[in-house]
């Protein structure tokens, strides 16, 4: 996690041939340091709870207290983890398509669009602004959803059940 992702990413692109699958294991391995860290540190504090104890002591099993005490009280930060996730891998291949190593021509993708529009900016040719409205409005409209899920499944909103 030391590593800059950008800077990885543009090391490792730079030697390895730039394809979608390529591009997948990168962003992978980037992310999955993250979303591990996150995870452990979320169900190490929900372990020591109290109705952890309480089922650990009432005899029920290792994947009892996983499915159905730690992981329902684990849901929420790990939904919330997930739809910024989302928008940070959005956001990474659009910037990797603009320096020129993310998506490949003839495959399209926002950033690749606002590299080949962005002089057009200067004449006031809005082309490239497009796609960085698309980007922004997918970011939103993402977080508005996870925020809506969140929402739906928080037990102290009485959304849970």
């Amino acid at each position: 996690m030391s590593i800059p992702s950008l800077i990885f990413a543009l090391v490792v692109l730079s030697v390895m041939p730039v394809t979608i699958p390529v591009l997948i294991i990168v962003m992978g391995l980037l992310d999955s340091t993250r979303v591990y860290r996150l995870s452990r540190a979320v169900a190490v504090d929900i372990n020591v709870m109290d109705y952890v104890e309480a089922a650990t002591l009432r005899g029920e099993g290792k994947s009892w207290i996983i499915f159905r005490e730690i992981l329902p009280n684990a849901l929420s930060p790990l939904v919330a983890e997930m739809g910024l996730r989302f928008i940070f891998a959005v956001l990474f291949v659009s910037t990797l398509s603009f320096l020129g190593l993310g998506v490949q021509p003839p495959g399209a993708d926002w950033g690749g669009i606002v590299k080949e529009n962005k002089d057009g900016i200067v004449y006031g040719i809005p082309a490239a602004l497009v796609p960085a409205f698309a980007i922004a409005t997918l970011a939103i409209s993402v977080n508005l959803v996870a925020d809506w899920v969140l929402n739906r499944t928080t037990s102290l909103k009485g959304g849970r059940g």
